[in-house]
C-alpha cells in the first residue's frame, strides 16, 4: 500500500520559513512534487523533482524562493520554503508520480501553512 505523508506545515509571518517533508512508503517513486489549493482555488504546481537526475521543476509563483530536494535513502521529498508571503497560504499536498507539471496519482493527505501578514 502506497503511502505519503506530509508534516512540517504551520503558521509562520510573512517573510518567514518553513520546511515541508514527504516521506513515502510502498513503493519507490521516479519523480515527485508539490501542489498547493488555497481556499476557493484550484490546486496549484508547486514544485516537482526528478529522483535519479535531481532535475528541478517550479511554478512560476515560487521560483526562486522555494527549493525542492529529495534523499533518495530515505525515500522522501523535501519543500523549503523561504520569504513566505500571505499568498502561500493554502493546504499543501505530496504527489507521488508528478512529471514536470503534470500530478501522478499518488497523493498525500495535506499540511497547512498560513502565512500571516
Amino acid at each position: 500500500q502506497v503511502q505519503l505523508v506530509e508534516s512540517g506545515g504551520g503558521l509562520v509571518q510573512a517573510g518567514g520559513s518553513l520546511r515541508l517533508s514527504c516521506a513515502a512508503s510502498g513503493r519507490t517513486f521516479s519523480s515527485m512534487g508539490w501542489f498547493r489549493q488555497a481556499p476557493g482555488k484550484e490546486r496549484e504546481f508547486v514544485a516537482s523533482i526528478l529522483w535519479s537526475s535531481g532535475a528541478t521543476y517550479y511554478g512560476d509563483s515560487v521560483k526562486g524562493r522555494f527549493t525542492i530536494s529529495r534523499d533518495n535513502r530515505k525515500n522522501t521529498q523535501y519543500l523549503q520554503m523561504n520569504s513566505l508571503k500571505p499568498e502561500d497560504t493554502a493546504v499543501y499536498y505530496c504527489n507521488g508520480g508528478t512529471v514536470g507539471r503534470r500530478a501522478g496519482g499518488s497523493w498525500g493527505q495535506g499540511t497547512q501553512v498560513t502565512v500571516s501578514s
